[in-house]
């Protein structure tokens, strides 16, 4: 039974390798850049919009309300990112439907990435909200004593995502290769009806996590902005 899909190979040339992981990985991609190009070619402000337009409205429209929700005040600035992140893994997910197909979420590498993706983009959007020398001072907050313990933070939290969504992509994908081998096909089927929602929900936690991470960076600014809007409505 495989693990990973790192171990099918399709083509190799000394050290250059052409794995599953990699294929589905650039054609899931391939497919959202498609998908978002015909959906967003023949955009409309009328009444009379297209079916995938409204259904792309919605998506976006859910995106950033979750995004406030968790206490971004400016959804639209962030929706670029974390919307990227819940599509990829839940595109990466849906497409297990079709036969012979891999999810890269099942490799570690591919978590990895997304995860590390998240650890570059978190102190970029807190520097953004708050400057450089804000988003450091965060770090040696509420004492100096703090900086090692924050760092550590940073880069465990990092580990955290990417074990995360490795290993519940890839425990699914045993289970139903499991009962495939030793039970009838209809409950195989269930399972892997269940293990889409579990790849939707698994895309969702890890969107979620990466915007409370990006909150808790540019929590400080919310706190002096606060600070300055009851100063003002003081006077």
């Amino acid at each position: 039974m495989r693990l990973s899909p790192d171990e099918i190979l399709f083509w190799q040339h000394g050290y250059f390798k052409l794995n599953a992981t990699i294929l589905f990985t650039w054609g899931v991609m391939l497919l959202l850049a498609v998908g978002s190009k015909l959906v967003t070619r023949k955009l409309s402000t009328d009444l009379n919009r297209t079916r995938w337009q409204n259904l792309l409205e919605i998506v976006v429209t859910a995106i950033m309300k979750q995004i406030e929700e968790v206490g971004l005040r400016h959804p639209e600035k962030y929706i670029g990112f974390l919307g990227t992140l819940f599509l990829f893994v839940g595109t990466a997910a849906l497409c297990t439907v079709i036969p012979g197909y891999e999810p890269p979420t099942g490799s570690l590498s591919t978590t990895a990435a997304l995860a590390l993706c998240v650890f570059v983009a978190v102190p970029l959007f807190g520097i953004e909200d708050q400057g450089v020398s804000g988003y450091l001072k965060s770090y040696i907050e509420p004492t100096v004593v703090m900086l090692p313990f924050n760092i550590i933070s940073e880069i465990s939290r990092t580990l955290a995502l990417a074990v995360r969504l490795f290993g519940n992509m890839m425990s699914g994908a045993m289970i139903i290769g499991i009962l495939l081998s030793i039970t009838p096909f209809i409950f195989p089927i269930v399972m892997t009806l269940l293990g889409l929602l579990t790849g939707m929900v698994q895309a969702y936690i890890f969107s979620i996590l990466a915007a409370v991470y990006i909150a808790a960076a540019t929590r400080a600014r919310k706190k002096v902005d606060v600070g300055e809007e009851k100063t003002e409505s003081v006077k």
